[in-house]
Order: structure tokens, then sequence, then C-alpha cells
């Protein structure tokens, strides 16, 4: 089993920055392709970005030139830095973990193994 924790949420301005963090228990993590979700309110979860254990970076056209995903394997941490953030960014963050590690990723929940808990994200305009 393999646990998956998000921090680094918060409120923030329109135009401001935040930084996420999935801390990983796994050691396998380093095999893992590691993907970021957001859910609001009323909304399905979507797909944001992943990084697959070879390094290779996935992002959806909303998340482009806007966020960056990375990830450091001697930590088991995968990171989302969130720039220029706007009101249709507020959602609850989720990372999740596909150890089958496909690529390109798949965008589909279902598809992945392990999930967060989710770190909320507020911005406000």
């Amino acid at each position: 089993q393999v646990s998956l924790v998000e921090s680094g949420g918060g409120v923030v301005q329109a135009g401001g920055s935040l930084r996420l963090s999935c801390a990983a228990s796994a050691r396998a993590f380093s095999r893992y392709t590691m993907g970021w979700f957001r859910q609001a309110p009323g909304k399905e979860r979507e797909f944001v970005a992943a990084t697959r254990w070879t390094g290779s970076i996935y992002y959806t056209e909303s998340a482009k030139g806007r966020f960056t995903i990375s990830r450091d394997n001697a930590k088991t941490t995968a990171y989302l830095q969130m720039n220029s953030l706007k009101g249709e960014d507020t959602a609850v963050y989720f990372c999740a973990a596909d150890a089958e590690s496909p690529w390109p990723p798949s965008r589909d929940v279902k598809s992945y193994d392990y999930w967060g808990r989710g770190t909320q994200v507020t911005v406000s305009s």
C-alpha cells in the first residue's frame, strides 16, 4: 500500500503562486507516474499534469505555461508549482500514482492506483 500526502494549499490572490507537494511512502516511487488532478465544487475530478519516472512531463492545455510539475525521487516527493493563478483554478488538488506508468499518461482517474486526500487551493479575486 502506498500513502500519498499533499500539502501546500491555501488561499492566494489572483495572479499569485503556490507550490504543492505530494509526499509518498513507497520505495517504488521512482518507478511510478505521478499525476496531479483537481476537483472544483460540483465538477468532476480532472487531470492537470503528470510526470513519469523517466522525467517525461505532460500538461493539460490549461496548465501549460503556468504550472510546473516536478519530482524528487530521492525524497519520494512530487511537486506542482502553480503561477499566475486564476479564480478558475480554485479546487481541491489531489496527487495520484500510477504503478503501471504508461506514456503518454492516462488522464482517467480510474487508471491511478493510489490517491492522496487532497489539499484545498482557493484563488480570490
